[in-house]
């Protein structure tokens, strides 16, 4: 390994330690896209129900971390936060205040995964329908 000379020391001094992909790291609130289980919008975390894959992810994946976006409001991001301390995933709340992002929740290994499909697009159904019988399909009530 060589050493940095002078002019690398003081332009990491000004502007900070080398970073891989810090454009995707802003997106992906901090984490790299390769790293990612699965992820939500900031309009899908703010529905009122919760999505039930995230919670699937948090079973399948049991070393993930949570990571939320802490521009939005805590009222909308507690049901995630608690659902994280019931199945032990550690979550981090992440602010970035110079760019914003449309993520919203991001799980994350600390290492590749390299999912093809990271986005919710819709929520799962919540139960199929019982299949009726045959003589309840000839008799409807």
């Amino acid at each position: 390994m060589k050493k940095p000379n002078v002019e690398e020391v003081l332009q990491q001094g000004i502007t900070g330690p080398l970073e891989t992909k810090p454009e995707e790291r802003r997106k992906y609130l901090g984490t790299l896209r390769e790293r990612i289980v699965i992820a939500l919008k900031k309009d899908q975390v703010a529905e009122e129900e919760v999505y039930p894959q995230v919670e699937q992810n948090m079973k399948v994946y049991p070393k993930a971390h949570l990571f939320l976006n802490g521009t939005m409001p805590y009222e909308q991001l507690s049901k995630y936060v608690k659902m994280a301390a019931k199945n032990n995933i550690d979550h981090t709340i992440v602010t970035n205040k110079e760019r914003d992002t449309d993520i919203g929740l991001v799980l994350a290994m600390d290492y590749a995964i390299d999912k093809e499909e990271i986005l919710i697009t819709k929520k799962a159904l919540k139960e199929p329908e019982e299949e009726k019988g045959f003589f309840a399909k000839l008799f409807k009530r």
